[in-house]
């Protein structure tokens, strides 16, 4: 490529001259190709080791003047066949106009200017922003990273740093190269040479450790080895942005959601060095997801920026330091203690934002003012005056569609009733309406309504817990603007009332941002959602009666009737989860508590942010928080984790207790004290609770013998857990009834069991939490994806007759050119090749250029430059329902009929895919009588009825008849026996049908061109090659033969049709000799057939065989001195394919009444015994397999020598 020209000293050191003019040299650096002793060596090793790789091209060419001893770098080349390119365009574009001039100074200029236009120009053509942004040396290392792994342009470098790569105990001194899909290594030292490339799909762990062998070292496993780097500049940022890359594939493995690029990043306005776009953009997307987790926003927030700064807090009366994060829809603060103060405000609240008077006891304040009269205070602000401006700018982007102090229900009810006018019919026609009790209070609420005041001593406590918290909103605010601080938490611990809980759970969820952010969409959602029938709304009313039985609220059909409009609202707008067991119980504790259009929203924040992937259609995240729930038994409670790891119980607790959140094992009234604690803490105080619960149980576990006991013993625990606090009358919680026993144990209060975990396991953090959920994430997605393959192979092993290992292979490679195609670009997107919802068989899926490419590599049926088009046939015949895409399933089938199929299989395939579907019009030369030939026959597939088809005739007939005999019966039995007559037909419909040779079409004679095409490539590297051609040739002579006389035989019959009028060409042809046209000769016909066949073979004075058999001869003759593959296919069809044809051949006019069956073609080739040994020949596809392994890794590992020099080594 072009570069700004740069001043080059030293033009001889390190570097060769290999081409030279009065004003150019083009130079190869040492080391680079073939030669170059031990001078070369050592340059290698230094360029490799002192980042030369990335920053030193291995051609350049300089600039000189006569007179100067300074050379001018104006181009580089990562291979000769570029860096030559550039060296013909001066030549022919700039030499004869430099050498015009007089001054070298002058030349030096004009040429320095006209490189620097030529970048200038290309600089503003390239469509690519990302590419400009890019340093000049990051470019050329991912150039480099390209060349030296095989890489495609699609294939972006996000990072590259030097480090050492283990291999045995000898460090190897390189480049790591972090792309988006791959994690590379380079290394080249004294001669030696290491390349490594490792799919992040294929990444098991990843854990960053030191010990005394790999100091400081990141550890990489795969399924089947490990890798260990070390001696990084800095170790931590190359380990995040290694997870980071990780946590992407494991998601593309998961859904596809994944491959769609985040465009949205905020992009830095300065350029660093040496970081790429894509680095920054990822480390953006790293801080829009933690800015998300730490204040629970939506996933379209995006963080602009954050700032140090000072929050006044009137309640502590004190400056308290933190920082400011300034996103499109919020202003938040988080405080540098934790838990001393965390702040979000909606910029949907802001009406007043002005730069207060600067002091040196307040400088650069910026107020704060919200529609609902609170104020707040920032100081310390570094660029006071651009944070104004950002946050202006923001607010002025805001809808201010409706006021603060008007909830969204009210808003909705308004416009309904004021567009009904009132009238009450227009709202019973919508499924959810603002007059449905449940729009507008909890179920709880509605049932509370009528029940006299207690004036007990718990409700006069429950009482006293509402009066803390209205103290505490006037003294640190209320609503979604409330300063969260210690105290919060503290009373959230304490329990949340009754009556605060719904509003305290959406706004410590978010969920409150979120539902005012979408006025009226849950109203819409349940209308476009009721009524349609799915797998999730059946699955929903299935479980609608299993949802808390033993709660009243549950036990008529208005709680049940909003629980069903909630899941089927969220089953409509995420069908990725639609519905999950486990759903339906926490949807109907927040229902409690909540309206629907709340509770809606809550179960938003539940499955989309706060626990992620956990009602997923394998519940992903269940299984992932279950293997760190292992991990930290395993920390805390080692000598529990051993001992239940033999029992195999901690796998089968953990699932139920996070998917329900303990609502399902615990009494409700103490269940939902962990929910509460829940929403204000998120998942840390699960993972606390349930440490504590086997922490208390811990002598009676390891005691235990089996998990049945041991699951007996937590469940009774959890059963006898209770809240003494409660006001409401107790639910009976059905699993304690069932497990009570004779004595039961002493009951635990939930609130020590809270206090408890805080004391003993409070040191968990959230941050931690999740980093420990990335470890087990890449664990689980790995043995799910391991789980498909078993699940692959088995269903696959009755249907193919490859061996376990071989499957398992195949699906390896299969699976590897899917996500290929899927993160490397093609004409169909992610989401269409790869659909979870799917059986394991089906869920992959490759297009014609990937299936063109594993093809290639693993058929036995190689064409030489016939091969793509053989190939392109065989995706169309096995693509049946032509969405332009084959799963493993359709891919196994054509190659299992290729290796094991016997003679008969492999000939049939070989037939079908000369035929429509899979010879395309386009391929024919003569495209219109192919399709009207086959026009005729496509609706019956074959000119003779199949025994399928005339056993469902006249089981049809007989149907009718049965049907005409009953007619006088009772309706009621007509009804059973026609259901039972289609039951028994669409069985019969359903049953695996097998094809026999009778059922294959006719084949024309275009077709059989194309046939012999194929055929006399597929012998090229044969052993016998010469006797193959020759039986070729006899075969194709023979068929020709066959098909003229069953032209004439067929022209014959129709000659002594005289009363019937003569059919159009296409009709005639399709028609058989046996056909239903001739019921006289029908008896006779193959007998004639083979007398008229015998006469035209052993006529010797005829003059037509005589010349048939001499240009049989000299075509077999003439074709046998010439070397397969240097023969054009159209060579072929003239010269060798067609002896014997006709003459309206040679004028390119097809004979439309020629035609051969499947039969003729598999009875001629059964004459020649080195077909037949050919086709016969078992083949062993380990040795294809092996080289397709071989070659993937070669193509990414490009040896040092260069194109050109390969090149001539070749020839």
């Amino acid at each position: 490529m072009w570069i700004q020209p740069e001043e080059v000293l030293l033009a001889g050191a390190l570097w060769v001259s290999e081409r030279a003019n009065p004003f150019f040299v083009l130079q190869r650096r040492r080391g680079h190709g073939r030669g170059g002793g031990l001078s070369g060596l050592l340059v290698g090793t230094l360029d490799v080791v002192l980042d030369s790789s990335a920053r030193v091209a291995p051609y350049r060419i300089l600039l000189q003047t006569a007179d100067s001893q300074i050379y001018w770098n104006i181009a580089c080349g990562s291979s000769r066949k570029e860096i030559t390119e550039h060296w013909d365009w001066l030549e022919s574009n700039l030499l004869q106009t430099i050498s015009i001039f007089d001054n070298d100074e002058d030349i030096t200029t004009f040429v320095k200017g006209k490189i620097s236009g030529i970048i200038a120009e290309e600089n503003r053509l390239k469509q690519d922003e990302e590419q400009e942004e890019d340093s000049g040396k990051f470019r050329e290392a991912e150039l480099k990273m390209r060349k030296l792994f095989g890489m495609p342009n699609e294939e972006k470098l996000v990072n590259y740093y030097s480090c050492s790569y283990w291999k045995g105990r000898v460090p190897r001194q390189g480049w790591l190269y972090l792309s988006v899909n791959h994690l590379c290594f380079y290394s080249f030292l004294l001669g030696k040479e290491v390349t490594l490339v490792v799919p992040w799909t294929e990444v098991t762990q990843l854990e960053k450790n030191a010990t005394l062998l790999f100091p400081e070292s990141v550890r990489v496993s795969t399924r089947h080895t490990e890798h260990f780097f070390s001696v990084f500049l800095n170790i931590n940022d190359t380990f995040k942005l290694m997870e980071q890359l990780a946590n992407i594939a494991m998601r593309q493995l998961l859904d596809n959601e994944a491959f769609l690029a985040d465009r949205s990043l905020p992009k830095p306005c300065k350029t660093l060095k040496n970081v790429s776009a894509l680095k920054r953009d990822f480390d953006a997307r790293a801080k829009n997801e933690r800015y998300r987790a730490m204040f629970r926003l939506t996933q379209d927030e995006r963080l602009d920026g954050h700032t140090d700064c000072t929050l006044w807090t009137p309640f502590a009366k004190m400056h308290v330091v933190g920082q400011l994060f300034i996103s499109n829809n919020y202003i938040c603060f988080n405080s540098r203690e934790e838990d001393l103060c965390q702040l979000i405000i909606p910029l949907r609240e802001v009406s007043i934002v002005e730069k207060a008077d600067s002091s040196s006891v307040l400088p650069c304040p910026v107020s704060i003012s919200t529609k609902n009269k609170m104020n707040f205070l920032f100081a310390n602000l570094k660029d006071r005056d651009f944070l104004v401006q950002r946050i202006s700018d923001f607010l002025q982007r805001t809808p201010d569609s409706w006021t603060s102090d008007v909830s969204p229900l009210a808003l909705i009810g308004h416009s309904a009733s004021s567009s009904a006018g009132g009238a009450e019919s227009s709202q019973k026609e919508r499924h959810y309406h603002p007059g449905l009790p449940t729009a507008s209070q909890g179920l709880l609420q509605l049932y509370h309504q009528d029940t006299a005041e207690d004036l007990g001593p718990k409700a006069m406590k429950e009482k006293m817990k509402e009066e803390s918290w209205n103290i505490h909103f006037s003294e640190f605010g209320r609503g979604v603007c409330m300063y969260r601080t210690s105290r919060t938490r503290d009373l959230v611990l304490n329990g949340i009332p009754e009556r605060l809980r719904g509003e305290l759970w959406l706004l410590f969820s978010g969920a409150q941002n979120e539902m005012a952010s979408h006025p009226g969409y849950y109203g819409d959602l349940v209308e476009q959602a009721m009524g349609l029938c799915s797998l999730a709304t059946e699955e929903i009313e299935r479980d609608l009666h299993r949802s808390m039985p033993e709660h009243r609220a549950f036990q008529n059909e208005m709680g049940i009737a909003a629980l069903r409009r909630v899941l089927t609202a969220y089953a409509h707008r995420n069908p990725g989860i639609g519905y999950c067991q486990a759903m339906n119980i926490v949807t109907s504790v927040l229902l409690l508590y909540c309206t629907e259009e709340e509770a809606f929203w809550l179960l938003v924040a539940l499955c989309e942010r706060m626990l992620p992937d956990y009602y997923n259609t394998r519940v992903v995240g269940a299984l992932v928080d279950q293997g760190v729930f292992e991990d930290l038994t395993r920390a805390f409670l080692p000598l529990l984790y051993e001992h239940m790891q033999d029992l195999g119980v901690i796998s089968t607790i953990s699932l139920s207790w996070f998917l329900t959140l303990f609502l399902s094992v615990m009494p409700f009234d103490s269940a939902v004290l962990l929910v509460d604690c829940f929403f204000y803490e998120g998942i840390k105080v699960i993972f606390q609770v349930a440490l504590a619960v086997l922490h208390d149980n811990m002598d009676a576990l390891l005691s235990c013998n089996d998990e049945g006991e041991a699951m007996t013993i937590l469940g009774r625990y959890l059963d006898n857990v209770v809240n003494k606090q409660t006001v409401s009358p107790p639910i009976p919680h059905l699993h304690a009834l069932l497990t009570s026993g004779d004595e039961p144990p002493p009951e635990i209060d939930v609130f020590d069991l809270i206090k408890s975990s805080y004391e003993r396991f409070g040191s968990l953090r959230s941050d931690v939490i999740e980093q420990m959920r990335f470890k087990q994430r890449l664990k689980v997605i790995q043995s799910l994806e391991d789980t498909a393959k078993r699940s692959v192979v088995r269903a696959m092993m009755t249907e193919s007759a490859f061996s376990i290992e071989e499957l398992e292979e195949l699906y390896c490679l299969f699976k590897s050119q899917h996500m290929t195609s899927c993160y490397w670009g093609s004409t169909s997107s992610a989401a269409e090749r790869h659909d979870p919802s799917l059986p394991y068989l089906e869920q992959y899926r490759i297009d014609p250029l990937q299936f063109s490419q594993l093809y290639a590599a693993l058929a036995p049926w190689t064409c030489g430059g016939h091969t793509s088009t053989l190939s392109a046939r065989l995706f169309r015949l096995l693509d049946q329902n032509q969405d332009g895409l084959v799963n493993f399933k359709e891919f196994i089938t054509g190659l299992s009929g290729m290796y094991h199929g016997d003679m008969t299989e492999k000939l049939k395939l070989l037939y079908k895919l000369h035929l429509p579907p899979a010879l395309s019009p386009e391929e024919a030369e003569s495209a219109l009588e192919a399709a009207q030939f086959f026009t005729e026959d496509e609706p019956k597939e074959s000119s003779f009825p199949s025994d399928r088809d005339t056993l469902r005739q006249q089981e049809v007939t007989s149907g009718a008849a049965e049907e005409g005999k009953e007619g006088g019966e009772s309706e009621e039995k007509k009804e059973v026996k026609d259901y039972r007559y289609y039951l028994r037909m669409w069985a019969k419909e359903n049953e695996p049908k097998k094809e026999t040779i009778k059922d294959l079409p006719r084949m024309n004679q275009e077709q059989f061109i194309e046939l012999c095409k194929t055929l006399y490539n597929l012998f090229g590297e044969e052993p016998l090659e010469q006797e193959l051609y020759h039986s070729i040739a006899t075969v194709a002579s023979l068929l020709l033969r066959i098909g003229e006389v069953g032209k004439k035989f067929t022209n014959g019959g129709k000659k002594t049709e005289t009363a019937a009028p003569a059919p159009p060409p296409a009709q005639t042809a399709s028609v058989s000799p046996l056909g239903e046209d001739e019921p006289a000769e029908g008896a006779s016909a193959e007998a004639q057939m083979c007398r008229a066949l015998a006469d035209a073979q052993l006529e010797p004075g005829a003059p037509q065989t005589s010349d048939e058999e001499i240009k049989d001869d000299t075509s077999v003759s003439s074709y046998s001195m010439v070397s397969s593959g240097s023969l054009p296919c159209e060579d072929i069809t003239d010269e060798a394919v067609l002896v014997g044809g006709s003459e309206q051949r040679r004028g390119s006019v097809l004979d439309v009444d020629w035609s051969i069956t499947f039969e003729q073609v598999l009875a001629s080739l059964l004459t020649e015994p080195p077909l037949v040994d050919f086709f016969e020949r078992k083949m062993d596809i380990q040795a294809k397999m092996a080289a397709c392994k071989a070659q993937r890794a070669v193509e990414r590992q490009t040896s040092s020598t260069s194109d050109h020099e390969l090149t001539q080594h070749s020839t």
